[in-house]
C-alpha cells in the first residue's frame, strides 16, 4: 500500500472533496442560470439539504479500492465545486451537508483511522472556502466505537463538522448492540445529529442473491429495507431509551418503517413477549411513539407518500434532502412546496428551520 505522499503524487487531480455524480449535471455554462431563491408565506428561506454526498478520491486507495469499482465509477466523479453550486442553484438549494459512503467499516484500525482523518481535513477546508454553501458530517470508523467517539468530538470542536454520517449496521452488527454505546453517548453528549445512511455492505447477506437482476432491487428495495432494519433493532433493543436525546436521522424517508409501523405496534400486542426488551428491559413506549422522536429526510419521491410520512411522524420530524449528486430527484424543493396538507409553516420547517436547528447553521 502506497503512503499518503506517493498517492498524492499519482493521483494528478484526484486530491481533495470530489463531488460523487457532479458530470452528470454538466458542465456549467457561462450563462448559468440565476441562483433561484424560494420563498413560502412572502419570507425567503435558507434551503438546506441533508442528504448530500462527497468522496475524496485519496482514500479510496488507502481502503484497497480505486475510481471503476462499484459504486466508485469514474464517471462519477468530478472535481467541479462549480458545478455542484450550479445545480444547487438551480434547484433552490442554498446549503448542502455533505456526507461520504461508508466504505472503511471493515479496514483495519491505522487504516480507518487515517481514511477519517483525511476525510474531516478535507471536508472541513471545503466548508471553510464555502460557509454559505456547504456543512458536513464526520466521517468516524464505528467498528472501534471509543475511537469513533472520539473522532466524532475532535470533528465538531476541531473541525466544525456538524455530526456524523454511518451506514445502517457497521461490520456485521446492528446499530443496538451494545459495543455502538460509548459512540451514541458521545453523540448524544455533544447534542449533534447523526445520519444513518445504507451502504451497499449493509444489506443481509442472505437477501443479497434476491436482490440481483432487473430492476436495481439491491438499492431501490435493499437501502431502505437497511434503514428499516436499523431503527427497528435501536427501537425494540432499548437504545432510544438508554439515549433519549439522540438526534438520529434516517435517509430516504425512513425506509418502509413509517408506513407500515401500526404493525411494529401489533406486533407487541399479538406477542408481548417478543417485546420484552433489550439489555434494559421493555421499552418505555409503543414502538410508534419512538417515529416521532427521529428525524426523516424526504425522499419518498410522491406527494401522497410525503403527506403519509408527516402524518404518521409530524412535520416538524422532516427534512429536505435530495441524495445530490446522484439523479433520484432534481425537484426536491417543488416536492415539499406542491405537497398537499402542509401548512406555510410545515414547508418553513422542512426546507430550512428543522435542518437549521439540528446542523447549527444561522439562517
Amino acid at each position: 500500500m502506497s503512503t499518503r505522499r506517493e498517492f498524492l503524487a499519482n493521483a494528478a487531480g484526484l486530491a481533495g472533496v470530489c463531488f460523487v455524480g457532479c458530470n452528470l449535471l454538466g458542465p456549467r455554462a457561462a450563462h448559468a442560470e440565476a441562483r433561484r431563491t424560494v420563498k413560502v408565506g412572502g419570507k425567503r428561506l435558507k434551503v438546506i439539504d441533508v442528504h448530500a454526498h462527497a468522496a475524496v478520491a485519496e482514500t479510496l486507495e488507502l481502503a484497497g479500492l480505486s475510481l471503476g469499482q462499484g459504486i466508485w465509477r469514474p464517471e462519477l466523479v468530478a472535481s467541479s465545486v462549480d458545478q455542484r453550486i450550479a445545480a444547487m442553484d438551480a434547484q433552490g438549494i442554498d446549503m448542502e451537508c455533505l456526507s461520504i459512503n461508508m466504505f472503511w467499516d471493515r479496514t483495519e484500525r491505522e487504516v480507518a483511522t487515517k481514511i477519517c482523518q483525511i476525510q474531516n481535513e478535507q471536508l472541513a477546508e471545503l466548508c471553510a472556502k464555502h460557509p454559505d454553501r456547504f456543512v458536513a458530517y464526520a466521517s468516524v470508523a464505528l467498528q472501534y466505537p471509543e475511537l469513533a467517539a472520539d473522532q466524532l468530538e475532535q470533528g465538531v470542536k476541531k473541525y466544525n463538522l456538524r455530526g456524523a454520517a454511518i451506514g445502517g449496521s457497521c461490520a456485521g452488527k446492528e446499530l443496538s448492540d451494545p459495543a455502538f454505546h460509548p459512540f451514541w453517548a458521545k453523540a448524544e453528549a455533544l447534542g449533534v445529529p447523526v445520519f444513518i445512511h445504507p451502504q451497499p455492505t449493509g444489506a443481509p447477506s442472505e437477501l443479497k442473491p434476491r436482490l440481483q437482476g432487473n430492476g436495481y432491487l439491491e438499492n431501490v428495495i435493499g437501502n431502505p429495507l437497511e434503514t428499516t432494519i436499523a431503527l427497528s433493532h435501536l427501537i425494540f433493543e432499548g437504545s432510544l431509551d438508554r439515549f433519549p436525546r439522540l438526534k438520529i436521522i434516517a435517509a430516504h424517508g425512513g425506509g418502509f418503517l413509517p408506513s407500515y409501523m401500526g404493525r411494529s405496534d401489533h406486533g407487541c400486542l399479538t406477542l408481548p413477549e417478543r417485546c420484552k426488551g433489550g439489555a434494559f428491559g421493555p421499552i418505555k413506549k409503543k414502538p410508534s411513539e419512538y417515529l416521532k422522536q427521529l428525524y426523516y429526510d424526504t425522499m419518498v419521491f410522491t406527494a401522497e407518500g410525503l403527506r403519509h410520512l408527516a402524518a404518521e411522524v409530524g412535520a416538524s420530524q422532516l427534512v429536505l434532502g435530495t441524495d445530490s449528486p446522484y439523479p433520484w430527484i432534481k425537484t426536491g424543493v417543488d416536492h415539499i412546496l406542491s405537497t398537499p396538507g402542509l401548512s406555510d409553516a410545515d414547508k418553513a420547517a422542512i426546507l430550512q428551520g428543522t435542518a437549521a436547528k439540528l446542523l447549527g447553521v444561522t439562517t
